[in-house]
Order: structure tokens, then C-alpha cells, then sequence
């Protein structure tokens, strides 16, 4: 079965290939199924974005579609920046620019609480959709660390393991983290639905 990723975030596709690699499905990026979607996130939860952006693209393309929708959650920022999180500070802000960001609203701030949520969405051309959340609890970090992964990863600490995301190598993020939680719900899901 092929799935088209509803995104074009090559990270993501590398997370989902190695998280996924023992089913036989073959995911491609929707500019390999000939498409470019530029989905409108309007939802209010990351669900809602997940199912948008999986129903854009397999309407665009005719095959099954997944999308992910996640993003940071910080508590001592009433769940911010949340399903904002990829737009958080506005247009002019990259992913270092973004963290910063939630490091000086945080400034002062003893609770440093936060979780990393991953909602994934998958859209066949029959009707079926199947829906995955996972989470990563964890803090904000007083400094980025590390260089691997993106967007908030240097800055989101996880106590267990003492380690930013950044810090960990890909098997150890895919281990602990919300994408490779949701992703391994979602992999027992579309087994059943495989078979």
C-alpha cells in the first residue's frame, strides 16, 4: 500500500519511514504523488488540523493520506503555543526564534512543565480514517541543547532521560517522543486495518 505524507517536512517523513518500516506500506511525500497542498490549519485542536490536512491531500491525489498535527503545550502558558506552535511569534520567526520565544515567557517562571502531543490522521479514498494521539511529557529547558531534530527539540527537556530532544539520537527521540507514540497507535491501528 502506498500512503502519501500530508506534509512537506522531510523530517517527518524520515520519522514516520523508520517508525512504520516493518508494515508494508511505502510513504512518500506529496510532492512525489504529484500534489502541492497548502492546507489552511483553522482547526482547534491538533486533531482537527491532522484530519484537514489528511482529507486536502487524498482528495488532491486519490491515494490514502496521513497527516501529523502536534505541537508543544506548556503549561505555565495555558497550553501555549499549542496548535500555534509552527506559527508561534508570528511569520518572521524561525524555529530558533520560536523556542526563544517561549523561553523568555517563561522567564521567572518556576513551573517549566510542558508535553510535546502528536495527533496523526489518515484518509483513504473509501471513507475509512484513522486517528492516533500520542504525548511526551516533559520541561522547558533554561538553554538550548544539542543539534539534532527541529523546531522546539533543543529547548524541550525530558527528565527521564536528561536529555533535550536535541541531545537524543533519532532512535532514542523515536522511542520516547509524541510522533513516535501517536505513530506506533497508529501503526497497530492500520494493521488491523490491512488485514
Amino acid at each position: 500500500m502506498k500512503l502519501v505524507l500530508a506534509s512537506k517536512n522531510p523530517h517527518k517523513l524520515e520519522e514516520l519511514r523508520a517508525i512504520l518500516g516493518d508494515l508494508e506500506v511505502e510513504i512518500i511525500l506529496e510532492s512525489d504523488a504529484g500534489v502541492d497542498v497548502d492546507v489552511e490549519e483553522t482547526g482547534t485542536t491538533f486533531e482537527e488540523n491532522a484530519r484537514l490536512k489528511a482529507e486536502a491531500v487524498m482528495k488532491a491525489c486519490g491515494l490514502p493520506a496521513v497527516a501529523d498535527d502536534s505541537g508543544l503545550c506548556v503549561d505555565a502558558l495555558n497550553g501555549a503555543p499549542g496548535v500555534y506552535s509552527a506559527r508561534y511569534g508570528g511569520e518572521g520567526l524561525d524555529d530558533a526564534g520560536r523556542y526563544r520565544l517561549v523561553m523568555d515567557n517563561l522567564r521567572g517562571m518556576l513551573d517549566r512543565r510542558a508535553k510535546f502531543v502528536s495527533c496523526i490522521c489518515c484518509c483513504f479514498p473509501d471513507g475509512r480514517v484513522i486517528e492516533a494521539r500520542g504525548e511526551c511529557p516533559g520541561t522547558i529547558a533554561y538553554a538550548p541543547q544539542g543539534t539534532n531534530g527541529f523546531g522546539y527539540d533543543p529547548v524541550f527537556f525530558v527528565p527521564g532521560l536528561k536529555k533535550t530532544f536535541a541531545q537524543m539520537t533519532p532512535e532514542e527521540k523515536n522511542a520516547v517522543s509524541h510522533r513516535g507514540n501517536a505513530l506506533r497507535a497508529f501503526a497497530e491501528k492500520l494493521k488491523e486495518t490491512l488485514h
